[in-house]
């Protein structure tokens, strides 16, 4: 699992993704629950940006 999860284009879709849905979820949803969505979704896009850069060649 955690080779499929360190390849770059898994790498890609997890950055990519949820930096989309961290830029639409506070106009999709009210209050806290876009807050929160918007956090959690941002921290993983961030996650996934550090490993591609920590892994380019």
């Amino acid at each position: 699992m955690k080779s499929l999860l360190s390849s770059r284009p898994v790498l890609w879709f997890l950055f990519l993704f949820n930096l989309a849905v961290m830029a639409v979820a506070p106009a999709v949803v009210d209050g806290a629950q876009a807050v929160m969505t918007s956090v959690g979704m941002g921290v993983v896009s961030l996650g996934a940006g550090v490993s591609l850069l920590r892994t380019r060649k």
